[in-house]
């Protein structure tokens, strides 16, 4: 069964069912005629031959850091459901903060000859952005990358979302602030420890940067932190953590030392991944919405695709807090 056989059954050229198979602008009447005889001859059209003809893969690459944490999952399916909806299939590559995995991912794009990668990463490799760039393959990059010829960047506004978890909690009467970070060596950690004290700074609070502990983005480290945290006197009344996992560990941590949350200790996390809205007691954090970073990075890539010498776009995301039962008055 090829292209033929379909345009023959739809009454068409061949050329018709090529534009319909691709998105293309074609009469509704006349497109519904392809879809049913494609169907009805169950035709799947030959992607590798289309690719030879057209000069695209019409594959795009997603690269993450860490597929278990859930808010990478989130942005994956945004991402997906963009492309898809554009005729484009994905190739996910998930690092796991590794160099080496990473660069092995990159290959295997250029391999599989993609059109475009959004790198959804905190920290990417120079040698390997370059081997992108030399093939003018469009990129977007999630929060650290440099505007340029087709290369975009999803900036996320970090001091806004942290600032306002500071405030709710100083609003609180909280003047013992602790901060669990991310690893040091990411760029993303420094720049949300950054904004933490000054955040505290801006208000007349003292942060002290004895009290920002580092863990690993994941639920051991941020529990581990926490632990690290209840060796110091005196104790915070409240702690930040850089993302939801790592609050999650906390909350662990806390009732491991017999204390209780709110009424002890108040906790904030940050990205609000589905999971927040059910630990005990449901999470208070910064909401980053996977939807709108998915749908903007895609958009950039699109853009960039239909001229690579373009300069790329920056589009700011601004995150909010939500309140949920882990964060109380001081009881101080």
């Amino acid at each position: 069964m090829d292209i033929r056989e379909v345009a023959k059954r739809a009454g068409v050229s061949t050329a018709t069912v090529s534009r319909t198979i691709n998105n293309l602008k074609v009469r509704p009447g006349t497109a519904r005629r392809v879809r049913q005889a494609i169907e009805e001859l169950k035709y799947f059209p030959n992607t590798q031959a289309r690719s030879l003809v057209s000069g695209r893969s019409r594959i795009v690459g997603l690269i993450v850091s860490d597929i278990t944490n859930p808010f990478f999952p989130e942005l994956v399916k945004g991402f997906e459901d963009a492309a898809t909806q554009k005729g484009y299939e994905v190739l996910l590559s998930n690092t796991e903060y590794d160099s080496t995995r990473m660069a092995n991912g990159v290959r295997r794009m250029l391999e599989r000859k993609v059109d475009a990668v959004a790198i959804m990463t905190s920290e990417m490799d120079a040698s390997l952005t370059q081997q992108l760039a030399h093939r003018k393959i469009p990129m977007v990059f999630l929060d650290v990358g440099t505007v340029d010829n087709h290369i975009s960047n999803i900036k996320i506004d970090y001091s806004s979302g942290i600032s306002q978890a500071v405030e709710h909690l100083l609003e609180l009467g909280h003047r013992r602030l602790a901060f669990i970070s991310g690893p040091s060596d990411l760029a993303s950690a420094r720049i949300r420890s950054s904004a933490f004290l000054d955040a505290m700074r801006e208000r007349g609070v003292i942060g002290d940067p004895s009290w920002i502990e580092a863990g690993n983005h994941r639920i051991d480290g941020g529990f581990h932190a926490m632990s690290r945290i209840f060796e110091r006197r005196p104790l915070p009344t409240a702690v930040l953590s850089s993302n939801d996992l790592t609050a999650i560990g906390a909350l662990r941590a806390i009732r491991r030392h017999g204390l209780h949350v709110p009424d002890d200790i108040s906790v904030v996390g940050f990205d609000d991944i589905a999971l927040a809205e059910f630990t005990e007691p449901p999470l208070t954090t910064v909401r980053l919405p996977r939807q709108e970073i998915a749908g903007k990075a895609f958009d950039a890539l699109l853009t960039s695709l239909g001229d690579t010498s373009r300069m790329g776009v920056e589009y700011t995301i601004s995150p909010q807090l939500v309140v949920r039962e882990s964060t109380a008055k001081a009881r101080e």
